[in-house]
């Protein structure tokens, strides 16, 4: 069996070497630069169907281990996988249940994790999204500075103005928008260790008066037309897609008439929402975001219209995103030892495979991410937003 499965991988020629639990190795190709060695015999007959949630549950349980850059490993296991397992139709879209008791759980397990381990490979203002690149060489603490901004300025913020943060994390946008634009911040979130840290940072800038943080569920939300401005940054892929009609009937509710809501959030890449193939999106959602699914850009879209929202402007940030992933990636890469302080073998395998497998990810367009702009239009049907973008990008 080993015999036929080692011929069969090396007529791949990939990059690639096995490293046998009798001591024994394999090269798949010249020049390996990844080695996967295999703990487990059983897991040689497993590589005969290699889907990337199998590879991937096995290093999570240290049936494997990987030499050489986690991010290549990534790249020659998809190749490995797309080249061994034909991609099936995964039929009807099966949607998960969400409540507050199972959303308060799935953010729990996701972001409580550890705030010292999450500080040792985000940027300093600890900002868990998507950064913004004007120039490929950007750092990471300056491209997520001009995300922040770029989120500011799309949402034309003005001094005095209340600006709901629905999500807000360790705080990063709400401290950037009171200090810089002078607005009042609500932040709400469902994160209790983000949410301790977020409340330190904001009393130790002094920014007290004007940021208010607060443990609290999007649908328990009070009162109506509260906010002059709405922002959710890496929120809706939690809510689930039967949740979307509330969720954005929620923010449609808060905000003024004439005001703003900004929607970023990842997307998928089908439209019916269906996971990434070849078990990519199955490993994440066993063990990284239990719950989490993904919309397509046009059911977001059809959300917000659905609830008189008028989209007037959507910005794809998908390769800033691939980029984003690989710094974090490559942070956490040359801090392992701390982090294995910090967090259990298990929990640092998943954050390995996680981070630079959704840097490959978004790369090669398994899944995107999008700014969604969009204004409640007075009650007249108008609204002031100027006639050109030129101010987002002066």
């Amino acid at each position: 069996m080993l015999a036929q499965l080692t011929a069969s991988l090396s007529a791949l020629k990939l990059p690639l070497r096995l490293s046998l639990p009798d001591g024994g190795s394999v090269d798949l190709g010249p020049s390996p630069r990844v080695e996967l060695t295999i703990h487990d015999p059983a897991l040689l007959q497993e590589l005969q169907a290699p889907r990337l949630d199998r590879l991937g549950e096995a290093f999570v349980q240290q049936r494997l281990d990987i030499r050489g850059s986690v991010l290549e490993a990534v790249a020659v296991a998809d190749r490995l996988s797309s080249l061994l397992v034909p991609e099936q139709d995964n039929g009807d879209v099966l949607h998960q249940p969400h409540d507050r008791r199972t959303d308060a759980d799935a953010i729990a397990y996701h972001y409580d994790l550890s705030n010292a381990f999450y500080a040792l490979w985000l940027d300093p203002e600890m900002v868990y999204s998507c950064a913004y690149f004007r120039h490929p060489d950007d750092s990471l603490a300056k491209a997520q500075v001009q995300k922040l901004d770029h989120l500011c300025r799309k949402l034309r913020l003005h001094s005095g103005e209340r600006l709901l943060d629905v999500g807000c994390g360790w705080g990063g946008l709400a401290r950037h928008a009171a200090r810089e634009y002078g607005v009042h911040v609500h932040g709400i979130t469902l994160s209790k260790q983000q949410l301790k840290l977020a409340s330190e940072r904001v009393a130790a800038q002094g920014l007290g008066d004007r940021v208010h943080l607060e443990l609290r569920d999007y649908r328990d939300l009070a009162g109506k037309e509260n906010y002059d401005k709405i922002i959710s940054v890496g929120m809706f892929e939690h809510v689930g897609h039967a949740n979307l009609p509330e969720y954005f009937r929620v923010l449609q509710n808060q905000l003024k008439p004439g005001g703003l809501v900004m929607n970023h959030g990842i997307t998928a890449h089908h439209v019916d929402g269906r996971p990434v193939g070849h078990g990519a999106g199955a490993f994440i959602g066993r063990y990284v975001f239990p719950h989490g699914e993904l919309p397509h850009l046009s059911m977001a879209v059809a959300g917000l219209s659905d609830q008189g929202l008028e989209v007037v402007d959507v910005e794809s940030l998908r390769m800033h995103y691939a980029r984003t992933l690989e710094l974090w990636s490559n942070n956490l890469e040359q801090k392992l030892d701390q982090a294995a302080a910090l967090v259990d073998e298990r929990a640092l395998r998943i954050w390995r495979i996680y981070l630079a497998g959704c840097a490959y990810g978004f790369s090669r367009n398994w899944m995107d991410i999008h700014q969604i702009l969009a204004v409640k239009p007075l009650p007249n049907g108008s609204h002031s937003l100027p006639l050109t973008r030129e101010d987002i990008y002066l």
